[in-house]
């Protein structure tokens, strides 16, 4: 039985590590850190039970496909609840917008805000529809190898989308500010600006405003905590505080690595560590990707976090609440359009116990506030301080209440903590943007270039950054070890 080594416990190691176990391999994961789950980790502290990385639960038929894959349904393991409304936005003082789970009641709402913008929307999400159909069914499951694999008869009718950006397509038919905000804020999760996404991703917004925003009782690490059990009864062994130190070759061929100082043997590596991060642990001449062409990469943004226990209930929030009340500009294309801190910033705040009670003490509040920012800026405490202070004053501006006084539990999280705690490049939190020409089979390929028997899989390679793809990149890269490494089974 062929050994495969699966450096990473995040959700796209998870993935390929279920499917090749299912196939017939010997599968052992090695993780960095003391639990599974890569990015996806938990805090507990004082009571409170904080996902340290994603939070939100988008496209559900992308779960529930992987666990189709293996005769089992998402309930099986967890428990999903539908949020309605999905989100609330704060647009400013006596400003917020709510986005309700009814379609119906989401068209009243846009018409209210902009005359004649409901019928819009309903045209905007079929063609949303249609992109989802023919990517997320189709597309985003090829393993990014020639740009064959993006012409279809789907994709040809669609063409149009392709030379036109998300900015483009929602500013043409939607003027109201807010309405914009809301129309381009899913994108975010492709890591780029609007500007420079290309209008078939507004699949994004069919995913966020008709298939829904749902939560899984435990938040996002019951989850990791589903596959890795699952993982765990397919034969897939999963070893914590294994730091991988070198991969070791033999005339450019896989034989092994370097953990915490012991060789281990191995016939097969897949890694979801970042990828500049897994080649630096290769001789320069096995490299498939020079630094130059990493730094000439477009990361998607870097995060400031703050994990918070308010020791009472917080009025005016809901489980997920953004807060675009800083400055508008009609034509800026992004919230962290340049390399450095921005005054005002954008922020995102989650506050789980609004609907899970075990994730905080009875009568507390739950709270991850996130500001995205540019990856590879400075970092330090003082400028942390500096940035609490600015978003907690416009959280008890805008929700009219004191927080900060009541906050007993803290802890901040930053570019300098993604590159210690997960090799970050510059500290990006979300891999790769999906621009144009970092597309399908424009990313950083999936299997080596240079070293045989070594495959990648997670947000840096296809198809892209967020959960869902994670899940997906990792079916795609245990389907090319398959194709190059097929398993022999002895016949009875």
């Amino acid at each position: 039985m062929k050994k495969v080594s699966i450096i990473g416990s995040g959700f796209s190691s998870l993935s390929a590590a279920c499917y090749l176990a299912r196939d017939g391999y010997d599968v052992t994961v090695y993780e960095k850190n003391a639990m599974p789950g890569g990015r996806a980790s938990i805090w507990k502290e004082g009571g409170y039970t904080f996902d340290m990385g994603p939070t939100w639960y988008w496209m559900p038929d992308v779960f529930e496909k992987f666990f189709v894959d293996f005769d089992l349904k998402p309930e099986s393991f967890y428990e999903l609840t539908r949020l309605d409304p999905a989100y609330r936005v704060y647009f400013g003082e006596n400003q917020k917008f709510d986005v309700p789970a009814d379609l119906d009641a989401l068209y009243a709402t846009f018409e209210s805000t902009e005359k004649g913008s409901a019928e819009k929307l309903k045209s905007f999400l079929s063609t949303a529809e249609k992109t989802y159909r023919t990517a997320v069914q189709g597309m985003v499951y090829k393993p990014g190898k020639s740009p064959l694999e993006l012409i279809t008869p789907e994709t040809i009718k669609h063409a149009g989308l392709f030379v036109q950006s998300i900015r483009q397509l929602v500013r043409k038919n939607f003027k109201h500010p807010h309405l914009v905000s809301l129309l381009e804020f899913p994108v975010l999760f492709l890591g780029a600006k609007p500007g420079n996404i290309p209008a078939f991703y507004n699949f994004m917004n069919y995913a966020d405003m008709v298939l829904g925003t749902w939560y899984p009782r435990g938040g996002m690490y019951s989850v990791v905590q589903a596959m890795t059990k699952m993982a765990e009864l397919l034969g897939v062994k999963i070893k914590t505080n294994s730091n991988v130190e070198s991969l070791l070759t033999n005339t450019g061929a896989i034989t092994g690595l370097k953990i915490n100082g012991t060789i281990q043997p191995c016939d097969i590596v897949v890694s979801g560590a970042d990828y500049s991060h897994t080649e630096s642990l290769l001789p320069t001449h096995l490299r498939g990707y020079t630094p130059a062409y990493w730094n000439n990469r477009v990361l998607a943004p870097s995060a400031l976090l703050f994990y918070l226990g308010v020791n009472k209930k917080l009025k005016g929030i809901m489980h997920h609440t953004l807060f675009f009340d800083a400055p508008f500009d009609p034509h800026a294309e992004s919230i962290y359009d340049s390399a450095q801190w921005p005054d005002e910033p954008l922020f995102y705040a989650s506050f789980p116990s609004q609907t899970d009670a075990d994730c905080a003490p009875e009568g507390c509040e739950n709270v991850t506030l996130l500001i995205p920012i540019a990856p590879g800026i400075e970092d330090n405490k003082t400028i942390r301080d500096i940035y609490y202070h600015k978003i907690m004053d416009r959280l008890e501006k805008l929700t009219g209440q004191n927080v900060r006084d009541h906050v007993t539990v803290k802890r901040s999280y930053c570019i300098n903590d993604f590159v210690h705690d997960y090799n970050s490049y510059k500290g990006n939190a979300y891999g790769l943007a999906n621009t144009l020409w970092q597309t399908a089979f424009l990313r950083p390929s999936i299997v080596s270039k240079k070293v045989k028997n070594l495959y990648f899989t997670g947000q840096l390679t296809v198809p892209g950054p967020g959960v869902p793809p994670a899940i997906i990149s990792g079916k795609i890269a245990a389907a090319e070890v398959l194709k190059q490494n097929p398993v022999y089974h002895e016949s009875v």
